[in-house]
């Protein structure tokens, strides 16, 4: 059956890069966007998450890398008027669950992420990607956190008080 899963990937020569983004999409009140997976946890529980996604090549800036993942998966231009990307200068290195390491060339087993807050104004629209996930909600940051699946997306949504403050002063010289 492993055969099987490798081979698609295998024979195309297409590979998800060992790369990709984090962004906590949040509103000036500190109420913050999840999303939950099309696909259940492997635990088969609710997979509740906040936009990630890989590179579409090696080169890829990091901020167009956000900005496309978010525009990909939330429908959110996250360069309109009212929109402010903040890269947090946050990596994190872990492992990548055993399920999808057939989507990596062989002998990747582990992913860099990199994290980012993207302040949204309260009216903002939601649309899903319905292959990616079936229902969103906004909710305070903390009890965002304690709903993630992953502890990634838990542990830079609790950073976010700290990253807002930085948020509010780049609003404020624009």
């Amino acid at each position: 059956m492993a055969a099987e899963r490798t081979a698609p990937a295998a024979a195309a020569g297409h590979y998800k890069i060992p790369e990709s983004v984090l962004v906590i999409i949040h509103r000036p009140d500190a109420q913050v966007l999840l999303m939950r997976r099309a696909q259940p946890a492997p635990e088969g529980v609710p997979f509740w998450q906040c936009v990630t996604g890989s590179k579409d090549r090696p080169g890829e800036d990091w901020r167009r890398a956000a900005l496309r993942e978010v525009r990909e998966e939330t429908g959110i231009d996250g360069a309109a008027p009212g929109c402010v990307l903040t890269d947090w200068g946050l990596e994190n290195i872990y492992t990548i669950y055993p399920q999808w390491l057939h989507r990596y060339a062989p002998g990747v087993w582990l992913n860099t992420e990199r994290v980012f807050g993207l302040l949204v104004p309260p009216s903002t629209e939601v649309v899903l990607n319905p292959r990616e996930h079936t229902a969103y909600a906004w909710h305070a940051w903390r009890e965002a956190a304690d709903r993630c699946y992953s502890p990634s997306n838990a542990e830079a949504i609790l950073m976010l008080p700290r990253f807002m403050a930085g948020t509010s002063r780049a609003m404020i010289k624009t």
